[in-house]
């Protein structure tokens, strides 16, 4: 062999450069799993299938695993999650990278993960598939030959493809390999490697970049971005005219952000598309007060296009909410979800499933242009998934993560619409270190969240 293959440790520094300060890594099992160990603390969110969001390497005392079932230290800051919520993180669109050991790679950036010459008629796609089709950058880490020295870097796949044009860059034990839309392209090599050695044992066409080097190893520092503004002005200052927003609006006091709701009236920003449970009667209703903060008060400054909501008419004909008395002016528009439905819209956008049918609604005006199925005798309506550009949302305690726990009733639809937005917003009364709150308390990882602000301890939910 003309060159060391490189171990794991060495092929765990070069994969952690494709990494930047607060990116969320999806790491598979096998060699993927050495990467935490070798980064700083602190700088990137590594999550596993297991359930781990903040992994900081190897600890044998511990009970926290990795995707491989490894035990590993919980970096300050982690939290736990459950296959479900890991499913839609992976699914969501919500990591940056995903580092996956597949068993071969083909020119097109086609992966086969876990099916090898020992088992050909065995699958195992674990969560590889999820990670690759939800991340922004896949990059597979992988030995470039396998037991038999034949290349596990192919011109097209001999096992069944578990993944279609998923793979971004591959890692090997001989060099680094990009791959493009007309096929792969050498840009590193091992120490000891030449450019022909590389291209010897890899059985697919390689062009060789005019900027060929030989790899490198070190890891630089990696340091999350701030996530606390100093107020509701700052923190939403970019949304756009006509944005489509998510806010809370279960109750009263409790769950709505009514601080980021005056930030958001004080901007004036128009035609916005409101996603909320209510569309503004805690003010005339028995969840809150009169004079209580709530959407209304961007209704009235003329700001609201449309509403989808589940509740958005008062409980009393003789007091119409500020909503309902813009709709009956035709100054907005009005899309009416069952609760449970909106919930589910709202998960299933955050976790990455465009659709799903429910039986909610069939043969009821809520069903009139949709599509409908009959499943075992039953009819279904097809309901869409619900995506927003930005998310307000209410909760109790924060670390400087992102991370959120709720108080009482108030977490409601507030976890939820966290994973739908492309900006989450999250106002709380008390801000505190990583590793302050509880990893089993979490409810909101930190992942989800962009901006944190404190509310003020003189501010009032009331006018």
């Amino acid at each position: 062999m003309p060159g060391t293959l490189l171990d794991s440790t060495a092929m765990a520094c070069r994969a952690a450069q494709e990494l930047f300060p607060g990116a969320v890594v999806a790491l598979g099992m096998g060699l993927p799993g050495y990467i935490p160990s070798e980064v700083p603390t602190g700088g990137v969110w590594f999550i596993a299938d297991s359930g781990l969001l903040g992994n900081d390497g190897a600890d044998m005392d511990s009970d926290a695993l990795d995707a491989g079932g490894n035990p590993v230290a919980m970096a300050p800051g982690g939290s736990f999650a459950g296959i479900v919520d890991i499913g839609g993180i992976l699914r969501g669109g919500h990591t940056d990278v995903a580092v996956i050991q597949p068993s071969q790679v083909a020119s097109n950036g086609d992966f086969v993960h876990w099916t090898t010459e020992e088992t050909p008629d065995l699958f195992a796609s674990g969560s590889a598939v999820d990670m690759a089709y939800g991340a922004s950058k896949v990059v597979a880490l992988m030995p470039h030959t396998n037991s038999s020295d034949r290349s596990n870097i192919v011109m097209e796949c001999s096992f069944p493809v578990d993944g279609a044009k998923q793979v971004d860059i591959i890692i090997t034990t001989a060099g680094v390999i990009k791959v493009n839309r007309d096929g792969l392209e050498l840009v590193e090599t091992a120490p000891g490697w030449t450019v022909e050695d590389v291209v010897e044992i890899t059985h697919a066409p390689l062009s060789i970049s005019p900027d060929v080097k030989e790899m490198k190893f070190h890891v630089p520092e990696l340091i999350m971005p701030d996530k606390v503004f100093p107020d509701a002005i700052s923190a939403l200052t970019d949304v756009p005219e006509g944005a489509t927003v998510n806010v809370d609006g279960f109750a009263g006091p409790g769950g709505m952000a009514h601080y980021l709701m005056t930030g958001l009236r004080d901007l004036g920003v128009k035609g916005l598309k409101l996603i909320s449970n209510t569309a503004g009667v805690a003010r005339v209703s028995a969840f809150g007060s009169p004079n209580i903060i709530d959407h209304s008060i961007l209704v009235e400054n003329h700001q609201v296009a449309k509403a989808t909501a589940s509740y958005p008419v008062s409980p009393s004909a003789s007091r119409p909410s500020a909503f309902e008395n813009a709709f009956n002016q035709g100054e907005t528009e009005l899309e009416v979800v069952p609760q449970g439905t909106l919930a589910e819209r709202l998960r299933s956008g955050g976790a990455g499933v465009a659709a799903f049918y429910t039986p909610t609604g069939a043969g009821t005006l809520l069903a009139d242009g949709k599509e409908t199925r009959d499943i075992d005798g039953r009819e279904y309506i097809l309901e869409m998934g619900m995506q927003a550009d930005f998310c307000i949302i209410r909760g109790h305690k924060a670390d400087t993560l992102g991370n959120v726990v709720y108080k009482g009733t108030s977490r409601n639809f507030n976890p939820v619409m966290a994973t739908t937005a492309h900006t989450t917003v999250v106002e709380v009364d008390e801000i505190v270190e990583p590793g302050q709150l509880n990893p089993e308390e979490i409810v909101t990882p930190g992942l989800f969240i962009d901006r944190i602000v404190l509310r003020p301890t003189d501010f009032s939910a009331y006018l």
